[in-house]
């Protein structure tokens, strides 16, 4: 039951979806199919660039923790989702769904980083050839996916420690399937002036500089493709970024759909539907470009087939 207000919150009552009851079941299994859909394609491209040496490149390096990043986003939000789904409501710790918030955002922080770097490499492929191979070397690529993820993971636990610093109270309830932000504010007892400044201050580092960034890498590598004189060199250039730049813009245009556009004035329906965006269809949408759009990535798979099955026959 809700607790009264004022009252100190221990623990959240998550909603899920109350408007559809009816259909739980069938909801159930769409999400069940689409997040094992979504943890076999993305283990699958960490299984073949880490197996397939036509894979060992940077790009297919950090498309590895990329897709690692996906398996744990969907991984913390949708099993405790499709109970919440069954049960009709579920009942979470406040330690469980700081918790649960930290790991989101913890993974897609890190996203945010990794998809920076990737258009940094996707730069220097294309308009400094001659140079990529001795710019980005094995050692720089560590630096760079350990920054991303240690950025992402401090980015998220300074917002966590803020979070926790004040007291949460007002009735329990979560009209969500899961422990957002946005959702966790919403029972600050104190004014959220200085939380919301502090957390938008936080973000920019996080989100803008390298949103910021990824458009000046893609404006300098178009301008590159333009000058170069056959339509088929232009053509392949292109095909080289196309999958990242699809990716990229599937992850910020959902990512700014929940958190630039204000939340006032939004419908609990569209909030729901724009966190199931990037929860649920970003992880899965990601091995599902790269699969379809990149021919190295074809090949090493019907090649690791055709030596499954060559093994299986024989």
């Amino acid at each position: 039951m809700p607790w009264e207000n004022q009252t100190t919150v221990t623990e959240f009552l998550l909603l899920g979806f109350p408007a559809i009851h009816n259909f739980k079941i069938l909801l159930f299994f769409v999400f069940l199919l689409l997040y094992i859909f979504t943890i076999t394609g993305n283990v699958l491209i960490i299984v073949l660039v880490s197996t397939s040496h036509q894979l060992r490149m940077p790009m297919y390096f950090f498309l590895s923790h990329l897709s690692l990043s996906d398996i744990l986003i969907t991984t913390d939000i949708v099993p405790n989702m499709l109970y919440v789904i069954m049960a009709e409501g579920g009942v979470i710790s406040l330690a469980g769904c700081i918790t649960q918030y930290f790991l989101f955002a913890n993974s897609a922080g890190a996203e945010c980083f990794l998809l920076t770097v990737m258009s940094y490499d996707r730069y220097l492929a294309i308009c400094h050839p001659l140079h990529y191979s001795a710019i980005m070397d094995f050692k720089l690529c560590c630096k760079m996916f350990f920054w991303s993820w240690f950025l992402g993971f401090m980015v998220t636990l300074n917002v966590v420690i803020l979070v926790c610093s004040f007291q949460l109270c007002n009735p329990n309830v979560i009209d969500h399937f899961f422990c957002d932000l946005t959702t966790l504010l919403e029972h600050l007892c104190s004014n959220r002036f200085i939380v919301d400044t502090v957390i938008s201050f936080l973000g920019i580092p996080c989100v803008i500089f390298p949103f910021i960034f990824i458009i000046v890498t893609y404006v300098c590598i178009t301008l590159t493709i333009l000058r170069i004189s056959s339509n088929t060199g232009r053509q392949k250039a292109f095909s080289t970024c196309s999958s990242h730049l699809a990716v990229v813009c599937t992850y910020y245009g959902t990512l700014f759909a929940k958190y630039v556009v204000p939340f006032k004035g939004q419908s609990l329906t569209v909030m729901k539907i724009t966190s199931l965006l990037y929860t649920v269809a970003t992880p899965l949408f990601n091995p599902i470009i790269y699969t379809l759009r990149n021919k190295e990535i074809q090949a090493a798979l019907w090649k690791c087939i055709s030596i499954r099955v060559q093994t299986y026959f024989e």
